[in-house]
């Protein structure tokens, strides 16, 4: 089985418990104006490969993961645009006796069936904004998918870790961020929810590709407005980190 990836990396923190091999595929639908990886939008620009490619480099470090208690993250770009071949990784892994995560924004959740997600021991899941109009216009897609995947994963019993990233004049306001943290507080399988302050760290990559960074002159959200945001979720109830 083959698809096409952008990268891997090794991380800690955010993509998972413990020390994670992150593999990154190529391909998104959606167009997320804070994109920080313009280079995974297309599935064309990426490289070529397998699954058993891929199982031999995530063997290379298997004891380091294991020994750090992480595991495998898929992501991307959007890693349910190859689903069967993400279906497969996590097969695999889980096989492996590795710990499973799936990073994904929702959008294509009903791509992701029940063997899927058999083999997904978390999902790292991304709700942009709780507000439809917000949504549609930072990311070009449609808010709904989002919100019944989250439920599915629910009701199936999946822990979900969400990512909320902190935009300044588009995710900061109050009414959506209390409606989100009263959404997610009534998912039982949500372990924490995870307040990503946006940054510009990908605008170089724009630059090299030629595309405009919509939010070039839009600020950096503060240590203040981070905090107040994180108290909202946990003022629901919703550890926030």
């Amino acid at each position: 089985m083959r698809a096409r990836i952008h990268s891997w990396d090794l991380s800690t923190g955010v993509d998972g418990p413990g020390t994670r091999f992150v593999l990154f595929l190529s391909g998104c639908p959606l167009r997320c104006l804070y994109c920080a990886n313009p280079d995974t939008w297309h599935m064309r620009d990426g490289r070529e490969t397998t699954v058993d490619e891929v199982m031999a480099r995530i063997e290379k470090y298997r004891a380091f993961i294991t020994a750090a208690g992480g595991g495998v993250t898929v992501t991307g770009g959007e890693p349910l645009l190859q689903s069967a071949f993400t279906g497969e990784v996590l097969r695999r892994c889980k096989q492996a006796g590795l710990h499973t995560a799936l990073d994904t924004s929702g959008l294509l959740g009903a791509r992701a069936g029940d063997e899927l997600l058999s083999d997904t021991d978390l999902v790292l899941l991304d709700i942009k904004s709780f507000d439809v109009k917000t949504y549609r216009r930072l990311t070009g897609g449609d808010l709904a998918p989002t919100l019944d995947f989250a439920t599915r994963l629910d009701r199936l019993g999946i822990p979900m870790w969400i990512r909320y990233v902190l935009v300044p004049g588009w995710t900061d306001q109050p009414e959506s961020i209390a409606g989100l943290a009263r959404f997610v507080a009534g998912l039982g399988s949500v372990d924490r929810v995870d307040v990503l302050p946006f940054h510009k760290l990908g605008a170089a990559k724009y630059d090299a590709l030629g595309v405009p960074f919509p939010l070039r002159e839009t600020p950096v959200p503060g240590p203040d407005l981070i905090e107040r945001v994180r108290a909202r979720f946990r003022a629901h109830g919703v550890p926030a980190y």
